[in-house]
């Protein structure tokens, strides 16, 4: 059967086909959307690694399955495992801190207090002129938000735990996606680019933008956010700081975020210690924060994500905080890839506008003066 006896015709047709089209785009992302983790993750680390599967498809050429499961061992060597280790590490500090907080060991209302009372007078005066001279008040307040925060962040540390069935079910789905992105993923690729109706150039632009901002993102949130939690852990646990690698991980989480990062977890920290009278491990945290955590967001991030995104920090700020409100922690990864794509477009918008504008006007026909000694007139 010839493809044109297929193809709709008529008006009626043609909307129906579209409308078939949308329908059956729609279901396929609902089937899908229980595992958009996995398939998500999938998709990135596929796009990733793809440069090293091409390597190793040079170096056994025809052989595009053993290529894919040599790629596919060394990001579980490089990456899964190592992070695995780290999860195990991190629900075993987070169930101690839970059940200290249940037990009363670990009590945010006494530091406060350790804190409050150690304020000079003219804070306390400051807080007098605000309502706010009131210890039970402000204790009550800020010790059970900061209560409910610390218990929410170490519930679902555990929570990682307790729902191991889907996360292997998830985490095996991803390795499944990952092998065959890896060995058909260019033929998938060129299908995807045949069928988007736009014209070839817009389209190699905009792929080229969409795989730039995704590995550039990808790559430079994650190692900074690992080097600032690893560096974060370090001098948490050296200054004899409980559950360091909980807090190196939550510094890391935090990092993501441009600019505030990492400070939200050591500063506080190097507060407590200044006003509680430990002034030596103060300033060492917060000397370490500024000059080591600190630099290594303030060089490293524009270096990795901002020369190749081309996008502001605000931006990226804001578009990473959106994402992760709405898709939890893949946020931080959509969020800078949609407004990449957002710039992306209008810029491309705005050069086919410039370019036509500058296209000479096509001359008017002049058409002949007519007789008025026609007939008919």
């Amino acid at each position: 059967m010839k493809l044109s006896s297929i193809v709709p015709t008529s008006a009626l047709e043609s909307r129906f086909f579209l409308l078939l089209l949308l329908v059956v785009s729609v279901a396929f992302v609902w089937v899908l959307w229980p595992f958009y983790g996995a398939v998500f993750w999938g998709a990135i680390f596929a796009l990733m690694f793809t440069p090293l599967f091409v390597r190793l498809l040079k170096a056994m050429p025809g052989r595009r399955t053993l290529a894919a499961l040599a790629t596919l061992a060394i990001i579980l060597l490089l990456v899964i495992l190592p992070l695995g280790l780290i999860v195990a590490s991190l629900v075993q500090e987070a169930s101690a801190v839970y059940q200290g907080m249940q037990s009363g060991k670990f009590s945010l209302s006494i530091y406060f207090q350790e804190v409050y009372s150690a304020l000079p007078a003219w804070v306390i005066g400051m807080l007098d002129r605000f309502g706010l001279s009131s210890t039970g008040v402000i204790l009550e307040r800020v010790s059970a938000s900061l209560s409910k925060g610390s218990q929410f962040l170490a519930t679902q540390a555990i929570n990682i735990g307790q729902n191991a069935f889907d996360f292997i079910v998830s985490f095996f789905v991803m390795l499944y996606l990952v092998f065959f992105l890896l060995r058909d993923g260019s033929a998938l690729a060129r299908r995807i680019r045949d069928a988007v109706p736009l014209e070839s150039g817009i389209k190699r632009e905009l792929s080229g933008k969409f795989v730039t901002v995704i590995r550039a993102t990808v790559k430079g949130n994650v190692v900074v956010a690992m080097l600032q939690g690893a560096l974060g852990g370090v001098i948490f646990w050296m200054l004899g700081i409980h559950a360091p690698v909980l807090w190196g991980t939550l510094m890391a989480f935090l990092s993501l975020l441009p600019a505030v990062g990492a400070a939200l977890v050591w500063g506080p920290v190097a507060i407590y210690f200044l006003v509680t009278g430990a002034v030596a491990k103060g300033l060492v945290l917060t000397a370490f924060g500024v000059l080591v955590i600190g630099l290594v967001d303030n060089i490293l991030r524009p270096l990795l994500v901002g020369k190749d995104t081309k996008i502001p920090d605000y931006v990226v700020l804001v578009t990473t905080l959106g994402g992760m409100a709405l898709f939890g922690l893949n946020g931080f990864v959509i969020g800078p890839v949609v407004a990449a794509m957002f710039m992306a477009v209008w810029d491309l918008f705005a050069k086919a506008r410039e370019e036509a504008a500058q296209l000479p006007a096509e001359p008017q026909q002049v058409l002949p003066a007519k007789n008025s000694n026609e007939k008919g007139l």
